[in-house]
């Protein structure tokens, strides 16, 4: 059965099969949504925000929540779009991103530098 997900603001509604994420349809509906660490819960790139009917999507599990707390526009309704799977009809607003914010990236600053200390 189709459920309806509306993403703003866009101001698009597309049908998305049952247990299919946020992110899957976003994609397969050529919806822009980013996604830097493949939709694997290692980045914050594919937070939303719930606008209305956030009981039709499965429930927050704990690494998701604990990758939420690094999001700089985190709100009550925050999830991550590679993490929500869809249940029922949901309204969804992809927030505006700073470009100067590396959200879910800053443990990588350096990463790799104490490799490259080590072989000298």
């Amino acid at each position: 059965m189709g459920h309806k997900i509306t993403f703003l603001p866009h101001n698009v509604t597309v049908e998305a099969d049952n247990d299919e994420t946020v992110l899957e349809v976003a994609m397969a509906n050529d919806i822009e949504l980013e996604h830097n660490c493949g939709g694997n819960c290692c980045c914050t790139t594919c937070h939303i925000i719930v606008r209305e009917g956030e009981q039709n999507l499965s429930p927050m599990e704990e690494e998701e929540e604990d990758r939420l707390e690094e999001c700089a526009e985190l709100t009550p309704t925050s999830r991550l779009g590679c993490q929500c799977r869809i249940h029922g009809d949901v309204m969804i607003e992809i927030p505006e991103r700073d470009p100067f914010k590396l959200d879910g990236l800053e443990e990588l600053e350096g990463y790799g530098n104490e490799l490259l200390s080590s072989e000298q």
